[in-house]
């Protein structure tokens, strides 16, 4: 006698379902209230900083990247919430320098998601406040470049003049979905971005751990080091689109920008 196994897939998150099946969820962008994750069981033990990051405004998406409201870091990082396919938005910076050097980083061991994992030179969200949103692709980009120039220095102290807003190269969107554990995970729309700079860095503690400027032959070498670890979106990209890109840093990268459908890569 044989068995059959139903495999129950989340629903579409659409405006209409949001709050249904999210209510901590606000229909609103900007400005919308949240409740804080500072005195939240499910962050106890976490390192304080990290706590209150926690509380910033993500920006709740459908399938096509439309924006249907807010929600904290925390309530989208949850793999309760993404496992019924909560979905924001978020952006992966890959800055090289005048040799043609990828700037990678190590996660602190303080953070919340995916600790002390190498990745892309810089990987977060644009938030929920005035200039960062946007609909439809063009306001969506530079959304995500001035939430890029913001965390670059948050995270790595890279000053804004060095890496003018207009100059990051907008490639392409991947759709993805990880789990850092069984309690944290991601679940994103993920811009790419690409910009060549020479930098001053000077990396927050509480943020990166390390930083390293690598080759293409580097990064492989580092790949095939089993002591190393390395955040899932950034093996994804190398997997698949990277060392393309790499090659076209200084001729031929135009036909790789603006790509308008999203690749899903779940």
């Amino acid at each position: 006698m044989s068995s059959t196994t139903t495999v129950t897939q989340a629903p579409a998150i659409t405006a209409e379902n949001v709050l249904r099946l999210f209510p901590e969820v606000n229909t609103t962008l900007i400005g919308g209230t949240h409740n804080s994750a500072t005195h939240d069981n499910d962050l106890e033990g976490y390192d304080e900083e990290q706590i209150r990051l926690m509380d910033e405004v993500c920006i709740v998406l459908d399938e096509d990247d439309i924006p249907i409201g807010s929600a904290s870091k925390k309530v989208c990082h949850l793999m309760e919430n993404i496992d019924q396919g909560l979905l924001h938005r978020a952006f992966s910076v890959f800055l090289f320098d005048s040799q043609n050097r990828l700037l990678l980083q190590q996660r602190a061991s303080e953070k919340i998601t995916f600790p002390d994992m190498w990745t892309n030179t810089c990987c977060s969200h644009p938030l929920g406040i005035p200039g960062e949103t946007g609909v439809g692709l063009d306001a969506s980009v530079a959304g995500v470049r001035r939430a890029a120039v913001r965390k670059l220095d948050h995270e790595l102290g890279i000053k804004a003049e060095q890496v003018p807003i207009d100059d990051f190269k907008f490639l392409t969107r991947i759709h993805y979905k990880s789990a850092s554990d069984g309690k944290w995970g991601e679940h994103e729309i993920d811009y790419i971005l690409v910009i060549k700079a020479d930098v001053d860095v000077d990396p927050s503690p509480n943020e990166v751990q390390d930083t390293r400027y690598v080759t293409q032959e580097d990064l492989k070498a580092m790949f095939t080091d089993k002591s190393l670890k390395f955040t899932p979106w950034f093996k994804l990209i190398c997997e698949s689109m990277l060392y393309e890109w790499w090659n076209h840093l200084d001729s031929g990268l135009d036909k790789y920008m603006g790509e308008k459908e999203i690749r899903r890569m779940l």
